[in-house]
């Protein structure tokens, strides 16, 4: 091992993981993939590298508007490349979020970021051999977890179907087609709904459906199938599959909605005892104030004026993570929270209530 190299292994072994409690995101870059795409790449703007699963997603925070806003992003970058992140988002034309940081986001400027977060990955649901169905920027986790298999398994098995309106949507296209060369099993399937009359295609057209999946991967019924796009998208596929019927145990979807959102406040019938209201102290606002019987944290703290911030009030998303000073809640989450942060005492305010008075710090 040269000098050079020895070097850089001990910096490495020097730095410590980026964590959202203490580390901002400062971007490198800003790279068009397709029309309305855009990667966007970051650092740390400390001295650390990045650790996280191929597939998990970042929530931003974002000055587009008179108060920050939150959005949700899937990382598109692999973290066997550890010292950087990269998004790949598509702007719509109702997009806030996405839309400022197509007109602002340039190389230094820094943002907050909560996370990583997720389920969706093969790590966590590995298989033997892989199906990746995706619909516009839903292929982001897909190329995610392809990168990763591209550093670290490159014999793995994939199966690789995107569905786009276009030639010119398709996104990373050229870097699937030059990653099949070195992986001998990434078999690539695009499928786009039209074509312009100087498109040159000759793949498959028209809206994914059973005998697509059939021609692209014969074997569909074998394999562990991620499905990520728009809902309408992710509903479809998975009602072929369960009406071919597919081992929907090895059926899994992205979805930034979870399967059941927390109610707004607890309905109480005349028949079930009265509970008593609570007390939260927002140590840092300096207020304490009345939480009544069913009522979240964030809910009370935006009724005094206290700010959380807040994504997905879902429990998923990890945004309006808070520490958890003394007292007792009940908290039902999907997955927004790790274990070893829960022992810490943190909290997710959108889907915890009190059981007792609590002190929180916020």
């Amino acid at each position: 091992m040269n000098m050079t190299v020895s070097l850089r292994h001990q910096h490495l072994d020097q730095m410590k993981p980026w964590t959202d409690r203490q580390h901002l995101l400062e971007c490198l870059s800003a790279t068009p993939e397709a029309p309305d795409v855009m990667t966007f790449t970051f650092r740390s703007d400390k001295d650390n590298w990045f650790r996280y699963l191929p597939g998990q997603f970042v929530t931003l925070e974002l000055p587009a508007a008179a108060e920050p806003v939150m959005r949700t992003y899937t990382l598109s970058s692999t973290p066997s490349r550890p010292l950087s992140v990269a998004i790949t988002v598509k702007a719509q034309k109702d997009s806030i979020g996405t839309r400022w940081m197509f007109d602002n986001l340039k190389p230094g400027m820094r943002v907050k970021a909560f996370g990583p977060l997720g389920d969706f990955s093969h790590i966590r649901h590995p298989g033997e051999k892989y199906l990746f169905v995706s619909a516009g920027s839903g292929v982001t986790p897909m190329m995610a977890m392809t990168r990763y298999m591209s550093d670290t398994a490159p014999l793995s098995d994939i199966t690789f179907i995107n569905c786009s309106r276009s030639p010119a949507d398709i996104i990373f296209r050229s870097e699937l087609e030059y990653l099949a060369r070195f992986m001998p099993n990434l078999d690539l399937g695009f499928i786009v709904e039209g074509c312009g009359r100087t498109d040159l295609w000759s793949g498959l057209k028209g809206r994914i459906d059973k005998a697509k999946i059939g021609l692209l991967a014969p074997d569909f019924m074998d394999r562990t199938i991620f499905c990520c796009g728009p809902e309408v998208f992710m509903d479809a596929v998975r009602s072929m599959l369960v009406a071919h019927g597919f081992d929907m145990t090895r059926y899994h979807q992205e979805s930034f909605q979870p399967a059941q959102a927390a109610s707004p406040l607890a309905e109480v019938s005349d028949d079930a005892p009265t509970e008593a209201a609570t007390s939260i102290s927002f140590t840092m606002a300096g207020k304490d104030v009345p939480c009544a019987p069913g009522q979240t944290i964030l809910q009370a703290a935006r009724g005094a004026g206290v700010r959380i911030g807040a994504a997905c009030e879902s429990g998923l998303c990890g945004t309006c993570r808070v520490m958890k000073l003394s007292g007792e809640v009940e908290m039902s989450h999907n997955g927004g929270i790790l274990d070893d942060e829960i022992e810490e005492g943190y909290i997710l305010a959108c889907c915890s209530r009190p059981k007792t008075d609590v002190q929180i710090e916020a």
